[in-house]
């Protein structure tokens, strides 16, 4: 812990002490990053903005992130392109075929959030990695090459992304370590320096119409598993979060990523910055078009509390998640964790390939 370079480390760890319950919040936070995207001195204030974020919500959304303004609306349209395919076409690539990397596509329905189909259809991708990488070599999995459709730019575009999410990413996870008083590089040396990179491109079909009482959910309340999730989505909305008695809507802002923390980081900090449930319902009567980007641990890294969090007193919310399920009682790497989480995600893949 570098305390003397970051002078407001002595307040930040007065309220990491805190054992009060989190508040109810009525909006999801908007900050500008710029500064810490650049490296300037007013990161800091931005470090706090993200901490204050993370023990109050868990979510929030970033502008000035510096991801070029023409690359989102690019992807969005060659994936309505994907999206527009027959059946046929689109299982040319099916999840099968991609084997222990688990790329490819997955019809609406195959997906499951807590054993209940998703009413979503989707794109799975990852760090595109050659024949001969050692992790390729070893058969670990969800490392591998991505399979893309057979559409002009297609592939070009997808791998700009990646590369973009993935330095925000680096920049955003510095913004979280000053934020809890360490050093800004302490995720990059601990869990990200090699970070697992999983995206995902979403298309939540517009749904027939059903009694009021009937809701069919594009994605049911989870948490997500890793660091970091980024998330870009369309203007149709449907986004929402959970504060603790009620929900809150989460919508689009025009250039904005919607940012949310997830187990990992739960379990890193004690429960003082929370994973935070949320779902997804739409009710547009259009299909919703959503590009999550996880930004998550190595593959192989053992992910324990960190040390100079000791002090605060474990905020442990199992009793208050749907699954009943404690982050901070799991062991092993996080691949392991991970792998628990998909076998119940896609079970029959998960037979087939792994």
């Amino acid at each position: 812990m570098v305390l003397a370079e970051h002078p407001t480390a002595t307040t930040e760890q007065a309220s990491m002490t805190s054992t009060s319950p989190l508040a109810e919040f009525a909006q999801v936070p908007v900050i500008d990053v710029a500064p810490l995207v650049a490296g300037a001195p007013a990161r800091e204030d931005v470090a706090r903005q993200i901490g204050a974020a993370c023990r109050e919500s868990g979510f929030f959304y970033v502008v000035g992130h510096g991801v070029d303004r023409g690359l989102c609306p690019c992807l969005e349209q060659l994936s309505r392109q994907f999206f527009a395919l027959s059946a046929a076409e689109k299982m040319n690539i099916a999840m099968a075929r991609g084997g222990r990397a688990w790329r490819g596509y997955f019809a609406v329905g195959d997906e499951l959030t807590s054993g209940k189909p998703d009413q979503k259809e989707g794109l799975y991708f990852g760090a595109e990695l050659p024949a001969d990488d050692l992790a390729v070599l070893a058969g670990t999995p969800l490392c591998g090459a991505n399979l893309f459709p057979d559409i002009p730019s297609f592939r070009e575009v997808v791998l700009e992304y990646l590369a973009a999410m993935t330095q925000l990413g680096h920049r955003l996870m510095a913004g979280i370590s000053l934020s809890l008083g360490l050093d800004e590089n302490y995720f990059a040396d601990r869990y990200t320096g090699d970070p697992l990179i999983l995206f995902r491109i979403f298309n939540y079909p517009a749904p027939p119409p059903r009694p009021a009482d009937d809701a069919r959910w594009g994605v049911g309340e989870h948490t997500d598993y890793g660091l970091l999730t980024m998330l870009w989505q369309d203007e149709v909305g449907g986004l929402q979060v959970k504060s603790r008695s009620r929900w809150v809507d989460a919508p689009p802002i025009p250039g904005s990523f919607i940012c949310n923390i997830g187990d990992m980081l739960d379990r890193l900090t004690r429960g003082l910055y929370r994973s935070t449930p949320h779902r997804v319902l739409n009710k547009s009567g259009r299909d919703r078009l959503s590009f999550p980007f996880f930004f998550d641990p190595n593959f192989a890294a053992e992910v324990r509390p960190i040390e100079e969090l000791a002090g605060h007193a474990l905020e442990d919310d199992r009793h208050e998640r749907w699954d009943r399920a404690s982050v901070h009682e799991v062991s092993g790497t996080y691949g392991d964790y991970l792998l628990a989480k998909v076998s119940k995600v896609f079970p029959q893949l998960r037979r087939d390939v792994l």
